[in-house]
């Protein structure tokens, strides 16, 4: 055996939360990493999926004989089934073995990618759509977890630097990757090219994966399941219908999300009273840590930044420039390849200065970039000043994302890791189907009107983006007050574990 080096272990039922230096050997150094490094790769095969079927909609509603809003539903389906199962993964890491849960994710993504690979028609596809975020839910939660337990603080950020890779630069290439393989072939080989990847990923995991978790006995509370699925499902939903249904009723958009915030009351009580027993699906007590509460909100608005410029520069590029859609992918993939080369130094940076340092130049980059880009979204813009503003962005959420990831979970009491990876990633879905929401809603209401005004078709749609990104910087500032006040876990007593409320 090895020289031992010191890891943080921390005792979850100590309320003082006493912290004991405990060795760990060069063999279960040498499994950490390698569990570790799987559900990276894992987690990035899955979450790039998330973001690759934008582009393919006009392809399928060709190839399908469907409507542009069943055409929607391939990704609506999507953010609905993630938005369900993810609360859920809270329970499920506390109860199952890592092992079982990296399978059930791989094995559930893998099939979906199988199905959609072969499916005859739109309604498989569809349930295809459904199996993948199903095992997408579970993977992230599981990752962010695992990390948070396995590795000690003091290189905690350089670890969630790769996971920043993975939640900035996976979606961002999504769009580009889709281009790329529709330009020389249909929309079927986007889960063709896919499926060696996931299939090779679960391989490798049943070879490979270790449970390195101690499963609980805890016990599912069978009322807060279908609560969280009407609640979250509901409010997901009629984000989503509100950005796909702008001019049309949206009387089914407006009841889904009023019926979510009512059920979303109801589950947020249920969970208040289990937690005191330590019973709740989703816990709660998180948010009594303030930081972790800041870097929430932070969170929520760069992912709404990020799923902003997703949606919106693939439609100016398109629509107002004329770009074909292999080109509209490539303007994406610039920032998507800083947002990777950026993620690992910033993470070693963080171990080192932490977070205020990174956050504050960041946030005020995403808000400079969500500025560009609406003084860009022109119909005479030259093409290389959209790809400098997405270059910013990218560049800010790189200093962003790892230290809110390291930051808000490393305040936590280490028996509220799952709950917290599980409150972030749902927290994910919603800002992603909220910004969409947004962004499009204000982008098509504009483009109406400035077509019902007499303006060209191209230029009534640039006033229309122009001004949903002017929205999106004023949105970005809420990141530049935040920024200052969130420091490092270490410097805080943060770590007593939160009273029952």
């Amino acid at each position: 055996m090895s020289d031992p080096t010191p890891r943080l272990a921390v005792d979850p039922a100590s309320d003082d939360q006493a912290v004991a230096e405990q060795p760990v050997s060069t063999d279960e150094r040498r499994r950490n990493l390698t569990v570790i490094w799987m559900l990276i790769v894992a987690a990035f095969t899955v979450i790039l999926n998330e973001t690759i079927m934008g582009v393919a909609i006009p392809h399928l509603m060709t190839d399908l004989g469907i409507s542009a809003s069943d055409a929607q539903w391939l990704t609506t389906a999507f953010l609905l089934t993630m938005a369900v199962v993810i609360p859920t993964t809270g329970f499920l890491l506390q109860k199952y073995p890592t092992r079982g849960l990296y399978l059930l994710a791989m094995g559930l993504f893998t099939a979906g990618t199988l199905l959609g690979a072969l499916a005859p028609g739109f309604e498989v596809l569809l349930v295809a759509r459904v199996v993948q975020a199903s095992g997408t839910a579970i993977m992230f939660p599981l990752l962010m977890t695992t990390v948070m337990e396995l590795e000690p603080p003091q290189t905690r950020g350089r670890r969630m630097g790769s996971i920043g890779v993975v939640i900035s630069v996976a979606p961002a290439i999504g769009p580009t990757v889709s281009g790329l393989v529709l330009s020389v072939a249909s929309w079927r080989f986007l889960f063709v090219a896919v499926l060696p990847v996931a299939l090779a990923v679960l391989i490798v995991g049943i070879v490979k994966m270790r449970t390195v978790n101690e499963p609980s006995h805890a016990r599912i509370d069978l009322i807060s399941v279908p609560l969280s699925a009407v609640a979250f499902g509901g409010v997901v939903f009629g984000l989503s219908r509100l950005g796909e249904s702008v001019g049309e009723d949206l009387t089914l958009a407006y009841a889904s999300f009023g019926v979510g915030i009512v059920f979303m009351a109801l589950f947020v009580w249920r969970q208040l009273r289990l937690q005191r027993e330590d019973r709740a699906l989703l816990d709660l007590r998180t948010f009594r840590t303030p930081i972790f509460s800041m870097a929430v909100v932070m969170f929520v608005v760069a992912m709404m930044s990020l799923f902003g410029a997703i949606i919106l520069l693939p439609l100016f590029t398109q629509e107002v420039l004329g770009m074909s859609v292999l080109q509209a992918g490539l303007m994406l993939l610039p920032g998507g390849l800083i947002s990777g080369l950026l993620a690992p130094p910033v993470g070693r940076l963080y171990d080192r200065i932490g977070p205020r340092p990174l956050l504050i130049p960041g946030a005020v980059l995403i808000a400079t970039a969500m500025l560009g880009m609406a003084l860009s979204s022109r119909v005479d813009a030259p093409w290389w000043q959209i790809l400098v503003s997405h270059m910013l962005m990218s560049t800010g959420l790189a200093l962003t994302f790892t230290p809110l990831f390291s930051t808000s979970l490393g305040s936590l009491p280490e028996h509220l890791y799952s709950h917290g990876s599980a409150t972030v990633s749902t927290l994910q879905q919603v800002a992603a189907a909220a910004g969409t929401a947004l962004f499009v809603s204000v982008m098509t209401a504009l483009t109406v009107a400035g077509t019902a005004d007499g303006l060209p078709a191209a230029e009534a749609q640039a006033t229309g983006i122009r001004t949903a990104f002017l929205i999106a910087a004023g949105i970005a500032v809420v990141g530049i007050v935040l920024a200052p006040f969130i420091r490092k876990p270490e410097d805080t007593a943060g770590g007593a574990r939160p009273a029952a409320l």
